[in-house]
């Protein structure tokens, strides 16, 4: 399974972009989904989803919550097939000039949003500078950065309020102006952040309004129902009937269902209450591949998990202590213990900061000997760091509890790392990952945090500049080193084996540094009801959603 899916992603060109945070969910349900079986297109599926933790809109959703909806209910210019190659989706046609720095594109006639206005040049132009401009505070603006007239983390220049490297060309057509020669570019657009906004969404005052997140019209797939998003509850959408694309629903529907564990969660599926469960909580690791009640699917994926430590910590900054503390922790996890005794081997430990499905990883990134337990080192480099200056306190892991594993894994660690380095340490629960996130997002959070990495395409510097590139939007520990920005940056205009060698070089750098502790690779690992069909996991380890049936 690992080489047939390294195979079809061997074909996919790799590019820079951002990335969706993992995410558990919070709330509950015990609704039925409606509709029939044996492969009836009027069935509504139920899925398990994250309570969103902004309104849904596209340029400001960076996690699954949201991200699972909005994919279903918009359309980009492109659309990525279950292998991870290219599809032109709302585009006619995206052409470079000599040189790939201006790219012309050109929107297919006749596409319309689910309140029957048009699709149009300025849908994508006016959406894609809303997101640019740093007074909406929009979290997918890193998406930006190529583009002439934004900054190196996407942002709009400064005093402009537009992308000067925008122009729309005709109601159907608008130009793309790179800083530099990508000649992937068009890869990456059909990412979230490209999707187009209507009119519609705009208040008097330009802003996209609170009421359009809360009911989002798209040109996707899917459109809301009339009770739409319930919130902490779900999220019930229905097929557009003018969706002529790639992805055309061949279900009645979907409901995206959210609970207070993965645990209520895999019983629902057992019951028959609840459809598709995407991750399969720790209890029933053991069992699940031999549970008749459910079906089972487990093979090699592309999520990476990991514990980031803010720099703003006392003691963790980006000097030679910190560096040092950080060394430290990381080579007092004992990450195969971990993976074997509580995940049941369905992770795999970590040896750097991307995925092993991915075309040109290698395990053999100078500087991965931090990743593996050393209790020796690990006790001596925290030594080292108490003679620059004494550490005191407690050290907290946080995580937030309705996540599949989260709990037993951070308590784990945290006994773990009290155990090697003679430290209080211990795990810090957050009820909901609404919760976290919010803690995290306005840089309130006190203590290292658990994050994740859904991949929205197949490239590994997809895992590294959103993350870790200066003021890049997901970046939660605002980790900035401008050697890093500089190779990345290099990366993107770079192929093949030149790309690899900058990437490997980038991950040294964040081996040394260490801004986030890389734990492991996630196995795709899933149950659904006994009369559920067509389930497939795609390259970035979802569902196709639109290919259930029942």
């Amino acid at each position: 399974m690992r080489l047939s899916r390294r195979t079809r992603l061997a074909s996919v060109a790799l590019i820079a972009a951002s990335s969706l945070v993992l995410a558990a969910c919070g709330g509950g349900s015990d609704d039925k989904s409606e509709g029939g079986g044996g492969g009836s297109t009027d069935a509504v599926i139920s899925v398990y989803g994250t309570n969103p933790q902004n309104p849904l809109i596209p340029t400001a959703t960076n996690e699954v919550g949201g991200g699972d909806p909005i994919d279903n209910l918009f359309s980009g210019l492109v659309a990525y097939n279950t292998d991870g190659s290219v599809t032109n989706e709302v585009a006619e046609s995206i052409e470079p000039n000599e040189d790939s720095t201006v790219w012309t594109v050109k929107l297919k006639s006749g596409k319309k949003f689910t309140d029957g206005t048009d699709v149009t040049a300025d849908s994508f132009v006016k959406a894609w500078n809303y997101g640019a401009n740093p007074a909406n505070k929009q979290l997918n603006n890193y998406f930006f950065y190529p583009i002439k007239g934004t900054d190196e983390v996407g942002n709009t220049e400064e005093g402009a309020d537009t992308v000067s490297g925008l122009k729309v060309v005709d109601p159907t057509s608008f130009t793309i102006t790179l800083k530099e020669s990508e000649s992937d570019f068009p890869l990456r657009l059909g990412y979230s952040a490209y999707f187009p906004v209507p009119e519609a969404a705009y208040g008097p005052d330009g802003k996209i309004t609170k009421a359009y997140g809360d009911a989002p019209i798209g040109n996707g797939p899917y459109k809301l129902t009339k009770t739409g998003w319930e919130k902490n509850k779900q999220i019930s959408l229905e097929p557009n009937p003018d969706y002529d694309g790639i992805h055309k629903p061949k279900n009645g529907g979907l409901v995206f269902k959210f609970y207070n564990s993965t645990d209520a969660a895999y019983t629902d599926v057992q019951s028959g209450n609840l459809d598709v469960l995407d991750q399969v909580p720790p209890s029933a690791l053991t069992t699940f591949e031999t549970d008749s009640s459910v079906k089972a699917f487990n093979e090699p994926g592309s999520n990476f998990s990991s514990f980031t430590i803010p720099e703003r910590l006392d003691h963790f900054g980006n000097d030679e202590e910190g560096k040092l503390r950080r060394a430290a922790i990381s080579m007092a996890t004992n990450r195969a213990e971990i993976t074997e005794k509580i995940f049941n081997n369905t992770r795999t430990p970590a040896s750097d900061f991307t995925s092993p499905v991915l075309d040109g990883w290698t395990k053999d990134v100078p500087g991965n000997e931090v990743l593996e337990f050393n209790a020796d080192e690990a006790k001596a480099k925290w030594a080292e760091a108490d003679k620059i200056s004494k550490w005191s306190g407690k050290f907290e892991l946080a995580y937030n509890n309705d996540g599949a594993g989260n709990k037993e894994f951070s308590e784990a660690m945290a006994n773990q790392i009290k155990n090697t380095l003679g430290i209080d340490a211990a795990p810090k629960a957050y009820p909901t990952f609404d919760e976290l996130r919010t803690v995290v997002t306005d840089r309130t959070i006190k203590t290292p945090f658990r994050t994740g990495w859904q991949a929205d395409y197949p490239s590994m510097l997809n895992y590294l500049g959103p993350i870790y590139a200066t003021g890049a939007g997901s970046n939660d520990g605002d980790y900035s080193n401008k050697e890093f920005d500089k190779l990345i940056s290099q990366a993107s205009s770079a192929q093949g084996d030149d790309r690899y060698k900058l990437i490997t070089e980038a991950q040294s750098l964040l081996l040394t540094d260490l801004p986030a502790l890389p734990l492991w690779y996630q196995n795709a690992t899933a149950v659904t009801t006994t009369d559920l069909k067509d389930f497939v996991f795609n390259w970035k380890q979802k569902p196709d959603y639109y290919a259930l049936t029942k």
